[in-house]
């Protein structure tokens, strides 16, 4: 998340597998890092994201985030949307 705030590519892609998907319901659905990294920094927005974390639950080898994201598209006004990330994570022998 801090990645995002910054617009930190190298951040944001030393967290994720190769394997990601990011899905915005009715809008994309992504896969793979280059795809991910792409749309990083989406050229219909300004400004770096504000992402708050609002909630985050872990157990066994899931982690759950719920947050905010306020992002301002180039024509001024300001998209506000809600989130939920999860995470999942395999035990390497």
């Amino acid at each position: 998340m801090n990645g995002f705030n910054k617009s930190d590519h190298e951040q944001i892609l030393s967290c994720l597998t190769d394997d990601i998907e990011w899905e915005m319901p009715g809008t994309f659905h992504l896969f793979g890092k280059e795809s991910f990294d792409k749309e990083i920094e989406n050229d219909a927005f300004v400004g770096n994201p504000v992402i708050t974390v609002t909630r985050m639950v872990e157990e066994n080898n899931v982690v759950v985030a719920e947050g905010k994201v306020i992002v301002k598209k180039k024509e001024g006004v300001s998209l506000m949307l809600c989130f939920a990330t999860f995470l999942i994570w395999k035990m390497q022998n």
